[in-house]
């Protein structure tokens, strides 16, 4: 008897008993569910929740495999073990077994306490509230590595991850019923419960930590830096990476958002397939750019002096704003959430335009956090109904205006 047959004869021992969700959902996962309707109107079609949480993680994977590589290689720079690469993606320096290793052993539990606490955690309310277990956490436990810094204690992203899967989704319902995303709600939690370990400038180079723990007991130790851009640019500092070192990734950053052209793919991907609106990506990046050429005016019209505290991202260039920090990671993988966007079109361009505009706006004038994307996604993400409702409404009296010019 193959590994399949067994698993159906568990599911019918157990069809009906409050385990019963727990062996559908390995069942479903590793096979095609074998219950079709018979009965009732349905929408036919080649795609399912499974091959669309799938088709998402073939747009994360070269993120992730390049974190790995940058999280080694961002680690050896600021040690001092290696220099600088010079020819990006052709670079034997960067794509060194050496790189992929500390990779691997910082970002792999990573991945694997996501999906472990995560799932567990939907298994545990799936056989408590007797329903099915969705796909959805597919996603979001592939998008938590990514978003965090690489050296992020496993303990504190379980508690997180326990919180954002309750508070953030399993409280509404579940999958398809949360009104915010729960991979940044995981993100929102770690940021304002364990600030010291989201920010500063210690927190995204593996070894930063402990060794500036080591020089603070007195230790005689070189210490590691790894400033990101944004961290850079918002205490005033000039940046030492070219803008095709921000663009190709090879930056400090959390674990799969530094690569802006392997981000883009991703996008062009899930455009490709469907899966993604291009509307919201578009519109984020015009509201983006938008922000971004206002405070370029600002700094050009003399409105603000040299010496703020925001005249260096205020004065950074408009489009750099899309090439570095989380901004092009959240807009492509996380603003496009099916659940928690805006569903009608115009909605979507209203919602994407304001993502954008807001990141930039929080990124300036917020100093302590300077990104914006997350908080802005999250804000977006609770005004999404109410864009709808108003965009409906809109359409609505426009036909009943049109009906009423008809019938006089």
């Amino acid at each position: 008897m193959g590994l399949k047959d067994k698993l159906h004869k568990l599911k019918l021992k157990y069809k009906g008993k409050k385990m019963a969700p727990a062996f559908n959902a390995i069942h479903t996962f590793l096979y095609l569910p074998n219950e079709t309707t018979h009965s009732g109107s349905h929408v036919r079609g080649a795609d399912d929740l499974k091959r669309t949480m799938n088709t998402v993680i073939m747009a994360l994977l070269p993120c992730l495999i390049f974190g790995m590589f940058n999280a080694g290689y961002q680690h050896h720079l600021a040690a001092g073990e290696i220099e600088a690469v010079a020819n990006g993606f052709f670079s034997a320096g960067f794509w060194s077994i050496d790189n992929l290793v500390v990779g691997l052993w910082k970002v792999l539990p990573l991945v694997v306490i996501s999906y472990g606490v995560g799932l567990g955690v939907e298994f545990l309310f799936a056989v408590i509230k007797g329903h099915e277990v969705e796909e959805g956490y597919l996603v979001t436990g592939m998008l938590v590595p990514l978003i965090v810094p690489i050296d992020t204690p496993l303990w504190m992203l379980a508690v997180a991850v326990i919180f954002g899967v309750v508070i953030g989704k399993e409280v509404f319902g579940g999958t398809g019923m949360n009104i915010l995303n729960p991979a940044l709600t995981i993100r929102a939690f770690l940021f304002f419960a364990y600030p010291t370990w989201m920010s500063g400038d210690k927190v995204w180079v593996h070894g930063a930590v402990e060794r500036a723990s080591e020089i603070a007991g007195g230790a005689q130790l070189d210490a590691i830096s790894g400033e990101t851009v944004l961290g850079s640019l918002a205490q005033g500092k000039e940046i030492s990476y070219s803008v095709a070192d921000m663009f190709l990734g090879f930056i400090p950053g959390s674990v799969g958002e530094t690569s802006a052209v392997l981000i883009l793919l991703g996008g062009l991907f899930l455009i490709f397939t469907k899966i993604g609106s291009w509307r919201i990506m578009a519109s984020a990046v015009l509201g983006a750019l938008a922000m971004g050429l206002i405070f370029n005016g600002v700094v050009n019209a003399g409105w603000i002096s040299e010496g703020s505290k925001f005249y260096s991202l205020m004065s950074t260039e408009f489009w750099h704003h899309l090439i570095i920090g989380g901004f092009a990671f959240g807009v492509v993988f996380m603003a496009t959430d099916p659940v928690t966007a805006s569903q009608t079109n115009k909605g979507k361009w209203i919602y994407g335009f304001l993502i954008g505009f807001i990141s930039i706006l929080i990124r300036v004038f917020n100093p302590a956090y300077p990104e914006g994307v997350m908080l802005a996604i999250l804000l977006m993400n609770v005004f999404a109904p109410t864009i709808d409702h108003y965009v409906v409404q809109g359409n609505i009296k426009k036909r009943m205006k049109r009906l009423k010019l008809k019938t006089a």
